[in-house]
């Protein structure tokens, strides 16, 4: 049954390997939804001036 054994022992050391890598955010759900806003009015001046890049250009 040794080999069990090293089994069961491999999987509980991948799990303590594992169980730093998990990250994620720390953020909770205000400051989230405020994260989110802020990243979306900044994709939204990003698209902004590359539109207006593309209309002023010529052709």
């Amino acid at each position: 049954m040794a080999r069990g054994n090293q089994r069961e022992n491999a999987r509980k050391k991948n799990e303590k390997k594992n169980s730093s890598k998990k990250g994620g955010t720390n953020l909770d759900g205000t400051s989230l939804q405020k994260k989110k806003e802020d990243d979306a009015a900044k994709m939204r001046l990003k698209q902004a001036a590359a539109d207006a890049k593309k209309t002023d250009a010529p052709k």
